[in-house]
């Protein structure tokens, strides 16, 4: 695999770091969140930031399609030449945040990408909040982040709770900064999200995350105060634990997703009355 510095040498390229560009060239880590996402030829496949197009060839070996979305136009060149070969991929010049991939796929899709770290979380949010989501979502993002977001009690956050709400999420490996060139300042790790087959319908998604919001609006405060800001009064906020069988001295970090659950129930019910 030729070096990504000597690609950009070629073509009197550097790598933007505001952009976040830094290209994993490691064979055997690419071929991993390849089989990570356990492709089959019937796949369609979205790749957030193909850059080079290393990880988008391995992509366009057994999915059916791929659709590379990329911000940097300079980039586009590179990816035309080494992608002529597969007709099965569409190159889209763009922000994936401002793309609907309701209107880039008509089957359902898997995620496959090494996303640039400073959007991780938009990201997450554009491509799970929306409603037309992908099935699976294997991601490439920074070590700390991926240790966050597969957290369990009493170690949650709110990111913890965004992203368990629509699938399981495992780590599947930890990729040293030295794959990368330029080297990033920080270790990274690939996770796998599997979306839920079942989705809770919108009402209920925006209620949930209200109350999560609430609950984890300050740190170190008790569930029972931060529930506050819901603009229930102390009496139904006591009711409203009660329900749920939750304890209000209890802080959010150590709640279960099943106790967001029945606290979002317990606080439908409240607003009847």
């Amino acid at each position: 695999m030729t070096h990504p510095k000597d690609i950009l040498q070629q073509y009197g390229l550097e790598p933007k770091k505001s952009l976040g560009q830094n290209f994993l060239f490691d064979e055997n880590v690419l071929r991993r969140i390849v089989d990570a996402a356990a492709l089959g030829p019937d796949d369609a496949v979205l790749e957030v930031g193909p850059g080079l197009g290393s990880l988008t060839k391995l992509l366009a070996a057994t999915a059916v399609s791929v659709t590379a979305v990329e911000l940097d136009d300079r980039y586009l060149p590179i990816l035309q030449a080494e992608l002529a070969a597969q007709p099965h991929v569409t190159l889209i010049h763009g922000d994936i945040l401002a793309q609907n991939p309701g209107d880039l796929f008509s089957i359902p899709y898997k995620v496959v990408a090494n996303v640039p770290y400073y959007i991780t979380g938009a990201i997450l949010r554009h491509l799970l909040g929306g409603p037309h989501k992908p099935t699976t979502m294997v991601l490439t993002v920074q070590k700390e982040v991926a240790e966050r977001v597969t957290a369990v009690p009493p170690n949650m956050s709110l990111l913890a709770v965004s992203v368990q709400w629509y699938g399981q999420v495992t780590k599947v490996a930890d990729i040293k900064a030295g794959s990368f060139w330029p080297t990033p300042d920080v270790d990274s790790a690939v996770i796998r999200i599997d979306l839920r087959q079942t989705q809770p319908d919108a009402a209920f998604e925006k209620l949930f995350f209200q109350v999560v919001k609430a609950g984890f609006s300050q740190k170190r405060k008790q569930l029972q105060k931060n529930l506050r800001q819901l603009g229930l009064n102390p009496n139904s906020t006591a009711a409203m634990l009660q329900a749920a069988n939750v304890d209000g001295r209890r802080r959010a970090e150590t709640l279960t997703l099943d106790e967001w659950r029945l606290l979002c129930l317990a606080y439908q019910e409240a607003k009847k009355t």
